[in-house]
């Protein structure tokens, strides 16, 4: 028992404290520092939607605004087997810049991807989805980075505006803690994983990826990394988004976020052999260890239990795990109390490892898990 206690206690301490730390100072000790230079290469911005009836409007003006040269910039939305007014919303703005692939068949995000890449034709491919507004700048900040031959990939900052209740503000506070690994992944080498929200890649390092991934924007950037390309993060370019204020929001997706990290092992089964993945050690820690983490903080906190009885060391360590659950518990009961930074952090990190627990069932339950 002694052992299941400290072989699950050292994982966790790896996965959220130890991982961070070595890519920190991996990232201070052994830069690798970026060339850049604002450059205007024919880009194309690419955008899957289903059901975007409601937000394609702001969504299309937000993209026509971008500070990008007119003339060297097109938008492709893919409608997938869309039941609303997405596809003829898009044809009537009349717009020579924006192209509409319009596809009866309600076939998952990947596959519209796929297709709209083919009909891309610019040398850089910029992918957005139509929830979240871009900043003016992102395309030009996006693509100074691929003036250095080494970057094969560049994902953007998501930032939330309007976080209002304790769950919203401790996904926020998660979130950042988020992008200060993909900081220094990006400075040390390669970020592991994008968000969907915004991210860009040299057109001729795009593989196709199977019908069904969950997680275009991690397999996408994972086959540039195999390319032998860096995978950066840039703050610079900025995609705001909307906060889900109550859990049962943020379920739902985390959840299927989640499991599309299990998938993409099924999928692309190289992500795990160190011969195979050039990145195998970061995509570990920062993706697989993620997934293990609710199990392993059972396995510790029962350890602790029956260890109670053995040493005051183990005996703080059940103190500790009783305390968390009675916070987590409490801040179910009485919401108004998560506003507090301590028990906000709390529950956010135990929403996210129940989430990541239930994630597994999901998957399995689940074969169109593909499916929006």
């Amino acid at each position: 028992m002694e052992h299941l206690f400290w072989i699950g206690a050292l994982l966790l301490v790896q996965t959220y404290v130890g991982y961070p730390i070595e890519m920190a100072l991996l990232a201070r000790l052994a830069p690798k520092p970026v060339k850049k230079a604002p450059q205007t290469p024919p880009a194309s911005i690419v955008m899957a939607v289903y059901n975007g009836a409601e937000l394609l409007p702001a969504k299309l003006d937000n993209l026509l605004a971008l500070d990008y040269p007119s003339g060297r910039l097109e938008v492709i939305v893919a409608c997938d087997g869309c039941s609303d007014a997405s596809a003829r919303l898009v044809r009537d703005r009349a717009d020579a810049r924006i192209k509409v692939l319009e596809f009866d068949e309600r076939r998952g995000k990947a596959a519209c991807l796929n297709d709209a890449v083919r009909a891309a034709s610019g040398e850089i491919l910029v992918f957005t989805d139509v929830r979240q507004r871009l900043e003016a700048n992102v395309v030009r900040a996006l693509t100074a980075s691929f003036s250095d031959e080494t970057v094969g990939a560049v994902g953007g900052e998501l930032r939330f505006e309007g976080a209002e209740s304790g769950f919203s503000r401790g996904v926020d506070a998660y979130w950042r803690y988020e992008k200060l690994i993909r900081q220094a992944e990006s400075d040390s080498g390669s970020a592991i994983g994008v968000s969907g929200a915004l991210y860009a890649l040299r057109k001729s390092l795009f593989r196709r990826i199977p019908e069904g991934t969950v997680l275009d924007d991690v397999l996408i950037p994972m086959n540039v990394v195999r390319q032998g390309k860096r995978v950066l993060f840039d703050a610079e370019a900025v995609a705001w988004d909307q906060p889900s204020q109550a859990p049962e929001r943020e379920r739902m997706r985390k959840i299927r976020t989640l499991a599309g990290n299990l998938q993409l092992v099924r999928l692309a089964p190289w992500l795990v052999h160190p011969s195979n993945n050039p990145a195998w050690f970061r995509f570990v820690c920062h993706k697989l260890l993620r997934l293990l983490a609710p199990w392993l903080l059972v396995l510790v906190a029962v350890a602790s239990l029956l260890l109670a009885h053995r040493h005051a060391f183990y005996t703080l360590c059940a103190a500790g795990a009783v305390l968390f659950v009675a916070l987590f518990v409490l801040g179910q009961r009485k919401p108004e109390l998560a506003r507090a930074a301590p028990l906000r952090l709390v529950m956010a990190f135990g929403y996210l490892n129940l989430f990541a627990a239930q994630a597994l069932i999901a998957y399995v339950r689940n074969p169109r898990l593909h499916l929006w």
